[in-house]
């Protein structure tokens, strides 16, 4: 099978974010020199894989143009062609060390009010250089995949798919468009204005794909496309190297979360600690409950029973997540968190299945990944949100070894027949050919 040369705009190949993984595995059987990347500076780091792709563009500041004042304290980031390969030229070329104060200042303090005064979404743009456009030439790709998640990804798309005139493939991550509008003075105008913008982005698609199930049937009826489903498929043999398969329990065992921490996720993590406190109390046990995350919650330090763990490199997660006795995965149940990860799925979903770890899920019924979870019965579901319910799903995993192993099967079972990555990647290749040979 010839594959076709591919563009991708707006996420890079790396192994540290849950766009970079699903990437990574839906084209590890691509040509590398059939791959090329074009995003912005923020987006690449030193963890950028160079065996899957080695021919980036960086978005920098012959493309992106900030309007004044923002200008006088935007980071100036280098446009141009950048090799991987060669670690003293990504160094050179890309922000590896980004300030922590800074993007700090900048998410808590300064967006929000940037939101809410209705500015956000034109204080910068991207546009099209000649240097950009001599390497799209100089490439020349036969089909571009796209994933955007704001309206100045959404107008730069607009203007590389006008330019190069090549089918599109449109890959939807979450329902960023349903918080655009939530807050702010401007707020009505901007929903309507980039849901006209959106839907035309959508409009010029050869082929729409979205993270679920769920996302694809709300997407059918609130933009009128059929979208296919496409998450995150995974290596067996990578992650079968660290499998667990004894479901007798240690003296104390561990419950472990792996992932981010803040929007959507942190209240529950605290729910989880609660509930945790509470179980030890009850019957007597030591249970330790892990949250494997960047940074340490502020919380934390109240529990006695909550230990932080750094992130480990992804070569180890295997054996990580076979270690635990429980694997758990949260989502938040405010109006403003389940508006964000109602039809996502957590990248780390079909990993934790892998595991062969019993999976626990804290969350609201109506989410994609409640919905895909109790389908298939995969895992534990707790959708109430409160903790004695928690606490009470936890006590009879403790005391069940029949359940605890009866979901960790099965968990092993649908991730080898939904999420193996040859078969997936294979679909995946195969629908982009089609895309191709119909124009």
């Amino acid at each position: 099978m010839s594959l076709p040369k591919v563009l991708i705009i707006n996420q890079p190949f790396n192994t540290n974010t849950g766009g970079g993984i699903t990437l990574s595995n839906l084209f590890a059987k691509w040509d590398r020199d059939k791959l090329a990347v074009a995003c912005s500076g923020y987006l690449l780091t030193e963890d950028m894989d160079p065996a899957l792709c080695n021919n980036y563009y960086q978005l920098g500041y012959k493309e992106r143009k900030w309007i004044f004042p923002f200008n006088l304290f935007s980071r100036k980031y280098y446009s141009g062609a950048i090799n991987i390969n060669d670690r003293v030229n990504t160094r050179e070329k890309v922000v590896v060390e980004k300030s922590e104060f800074r993007v700090k200042l900048i998410l808590d303090y300064i967006l929000p009010v940037f939101d809410y005064i209705g500015v956000s979404h034109f204080k910068s743009k991207t546009k099209l250089s000649s240097s950009f456009c001599k390497w799209l030439d100089d490439f020349n790709p036969e089909v571009i995949y796209v994933q955007a998640s704001s309206r100045e990804s959404i107008l730069f798309c607009i203007a590389v798919i006008d330019y190069l005139k090549r089918p599109m493939v449109f890959h939807m991550m979450d329902d960023w468009p349903t918080l655009i509008g939530v807050k702010g003075t401007w707020k009505n105008f901007w929903k309507s204005k980039i849901d006209k913008e959106f839907r035309h982005l959508l409009n010029k698609a050869d082929l729409l794909m979205g993270i679920s199930d769920y996302m694809c049937e709300e997407y059918k009826n609130r933009y009128g496309r059929n979208f296919v489903t496409f998450h995150n498929p995974i290596n067996l043999n990578f992650w079968k190297k660290a499998q667990r398969n004894n479901y007798q329990l240690p003296k104390n065992p561990t419950i472990l979360y792996a992932g981010r921490i803040g929007l959507g996720i942190d209240k529950s993590l605290k729910d989880i600690a609660e509930a945790v406190k509470k179980v030890n109390k009850e019957l007597q046990t030591n249970i330790k409950f892990v949250v494997q995350a960047k940074d340490a919650p502020g919380w934390i330090k109240n529990y006695e029973n909550v230990e932080h763990r750094g992130f480990v490199s992804y070569e180890n997660l295997p054996a990580v997540f076979a270690e635990a006795d429980f694997l758990i995965l949260p989502y938040d149940f405010s109006k403003e968190s389940l508006s964000f990860i109602r039809y996502s799925m957590p990248t780390k979903a079909p990993e934790y299945m892998a595991s062969g770890t019993p999976i626990i899920i804290f969350a609201p019924q109506d989410t994609a990944l409640v919905q895909y979870a109790e389908k298939y019965k995969w895992a534990a579901v707790v959708t109430e949100n409160h903790i004695d319910a928690l606490a009470e799903k936890l006590k009879k995993l403790l005391i069940d070894k029949s359940l605890r192993e009866k979901i960790a099967k099965k968990a092993k079972i649908i991730a080898e027949t939904r999420h193996d990555s040859e078969r997936v990647a294979r679909e995946f290749q195969q629908m982009i050919l089609n895309v191709v040979e119909k124009k």
